[in-house]
């Protein structure tokens, strides 16, 4: 992809103009911002009860998102290439973390620190607005996914993954993605042989 000026953009770049909607001309400064970071399978990007102080754009490898609670791990989601990962209520608010965020495979991320977060602000003028429409668009991800779970059957909110994420079911654990879908792990087990016979 070119930008206006016919200079090829990065493909953080790319991903930043559609997450965020910034102006062309100002996303090689804002990508700039962003540092090479390497995890190791297992290796923790952030652990529940730290404060979150980054963001990550995802260029290789998968990060498991989870909570830990009396019983049970819960599986919030999955993340993969292309994808930007964070705590938001950690990062915007500074509070406690609620999530886990770990590596499943090996990852090569492009990560953003807080400070450097903190002076886009400075070099994007519209980046308060902008912010506030990335803001909304989570929070109408996160009502689909709710909305998903109250009025789907377990084999429709399979086939929901399956059509939009379709590489997880051979990079993450069937374990993790039941319980990122609300099921037992012999429920997709049962749901993927009837699917695939």
């Amino acid at each position: 992809m070119v930008n206006e000026e016919g200079t090829k953009m990065t493909e953080l770049a790319v991903h930043i103009q559609h997450t965020f909607g910034i102006p062309t001309e100002r996303l090689n400064v804002v990508a700039e911002l962003f540092r090479p970071q390497h995890l190791s399978k297992g290796d923790f990007w952030l652990r529940q009860g730290e404060y979150c102080q980054a963001m990550s754009f995802i260029q290789e490898g998968y990060l498991r998102i989870f909570s830990q609670t009396r019983d049970k791990e819960v599986t919030q989601w999955v993340s993969g290439p292309t994808y930007f990962v964070t705590e938001l209520p950690s990062l915007q608010f500074g509070s406690p973390a609620r999530w886990n965020i770990q590596a499943l495979t090996d990852c090569e991320l492009l990560t953003i620190h807080l400070d450097d977060y903190r002076q886009i602000g400075r070099l994007v003028p519209e980046w308060y607005h902008l912010e506030k429409l990335f803001i909304a668009k989570c929070f109408a991800i996160l009502e689909d996914r709710v909305f998903g779970f109250l009025s789907q059957t377990a084999e429709e909110r399979y086939e929901q993954l399956w059509s939009q994420q379709r590489a997880l079911f051979q990079q993450v654990p069937l374990q993790y993605l039941a319980s990122m879908l609300g099921m037992t792990p012999e429920t997709l087990s049962r749901i993927r042989k009837k699917q695939l016979s």
